[in-house]
């Protein structure tokens, strides 16, 4: 095979391109690894301690993604500043229907986490620098041409334009940056014709690690405890979906009448809202790639399935599939296949098609389920929840989606361990 610039280009170096990044040279450090990121990455910037703010953005993590850190020896660190959650609430406002899932059920230390995006961000990137992995930043794919043993993938920075041949480029620059259209990926998208309002608060009551799904008429809220991981506290990461005129009227009032507004949509079960953050907000839309892959060229996370934020499971979701993908990478190598090639390209997607499309449903049914007021719906809605407290199978499996074990996780392999596969259903 023709010798290559490098092995695997990534383009984008968030928190999905970088995961992969490290779980690549992790698994696989005979490959040569390059990172192409739009924003500059200077080591010596990187803050020798991390201090919370009040404002960082912050995601959700099911059970299933703290194993996956663990096995990429990150989450020693990770859980440093990732706030358990113990016990999840789900109710339909106005209605009696209500479920809860505990952690201790199941035989766990926590259902899921909350970990700020700046501290999963900096974790990845102390990791990184300890690794072969190659940056080239500030720059952007700006085109790719296949080559008979690869690609060639076009490199826009400051500095003017190089090319680099690889065995494949891994598209991991989210939903939004237009690489995945330049290239031609078709995507499917179903707007909601809602956005998605962010932002963290402050509550009388304590929140006792609890994370509370709430769906009302105007569509599904959820308060997730965030802050110290080894103390519960009053603070709770917001995300609060509205439709374009409720979102524009309550962005125009005070932070006073926007807790006031709060309170009514939610209620009193963590007392008096009594503190907003700076608030972010972004329309909802499921995109989907029903193929996502082509030769010497594979779509991950966002740029291949955006979610809507129900349940959290977005980047669980592009979590898995990194560590699908990497499983891949790795039993080609071992067979001394083309990674870029497409039977092993199409290997992956299949792999991981189940998994994504078993996760969209799950989601989109939660919004058109508790998206209708009409009354045998709601009767059928009440009853479902609190079916789920009175049939322990199907809040099981409940459970099991909500903490990212729902399906096949593929479990990487380091160097000197054994070869081993795990089911989720173990």
């Amino acid at each position: 095979m023709k010798q290559h610039d490098t092995d695997i280009i990534i383009a984008g170096g968030g928190l999905a391109g970088a995961t992969l990044a490290l779980a690549l040279a992790r698994t696989l450090p005979q490959l040569r690894v390059t990172v192409v990121e739009a924003f500059p990455l200077s080591p010596e910037a990187l803050p020798e301690s991390y201090q919370p703010s009040y404002d960082a953005r912050s995601t959700a993590l099911a059970w299933g993604s703290r194993l996956i850190f663990e096995e990429l020896g990150l989450w020693q660190r990770l859980s440093e500043y990732a706030t358990p959650i113990r016990h999840i609430h789900v109710s339909d406002r106005g209605h009696f229907g209500a479920t809860r899932l505990n952690a201790a059920d199941h035989q766990q230390e926590a259902l899921g986490y909350v970990a700020d995006n700046r501290w999963m961000g900096l974790c990845l990137m102390r990791e990184l620098l300890q690794t072969g992995v190659v940056w080239e930043a500030p720059a952007e794919v700006t085109g790719m041409q296949p080559l008979p043993d690869g690609v060639r993938v076009t490199l826009g920075a400051k500095s003017g334009e190089q090319e680099l041949t690889a065995q494949c480029l891994v598209v991991a620059d989210g939903g939004r940056s237009g690489l995945r259209e330049k290239l031609g990926f078709r995507v499917d998208e179903q707007a909601y014709d809602q956005h998605a309002l962010i932002a963290n608060v402050s509550t009388a009551n304590c929140h006792h690690y609890t994370a509370y799904e709430r769906f009302t008429d105007a569509g599904p809220m959820a308060l997730l405890p965030h802050g110290s991981p080894t103390r519960a506290g009053n603070t709770a990461a917001l995300v609060w979906t509205l439709n374009s005129d409720a979102l524009e009227e309550l962005l125009s009032l005070s932070d006073e009448d926007k807790c006031h507004r709060l309170q009514q949509r939610f209620g009193w079960r963590l007392g008096r809202f009594t503190r907003i953050g700076e608030c972010s907000h972004y329309p909802l839309t499921l995109k989907t790639v029903d193929e996502s892959v082509r030769p010497g060229v594979v779509l991950v996370g966002n740029a291949a399935h955006t979610l809507h934020p129900v349940a959290g499971q977005g980047f669980n979701l592009a979590l898995r599939g990194l560590m699908a993908l990497v499983e891949q990478f790795r039993m080609a190598a071992d067979r001394q296949q083309a990674l870029g090639s497409l039977p092993v390209l199409k290997s992956y997607q299949n792999r991981h098609r189940q998994d994504w499309q078993q996760t969209v449903r799950f989601s989109d049914s939660l919004i058109q389920l508790f998206g209708t007021d009409l009354p045998l719906i709601t009767t059928a809605r009440d009853a479902g929840l609190m079916g789920l407290d009175l049939l322990p199978g199907t809040k099981r499996w409940f459970a099991r989606q909500a903490m990212g074990l729902g399906g096949r996780r593929a479990q990487i392999r380091t160097p000197g361990t054994e070869s081993t596969e795990r089911s989720n259903h173990e």
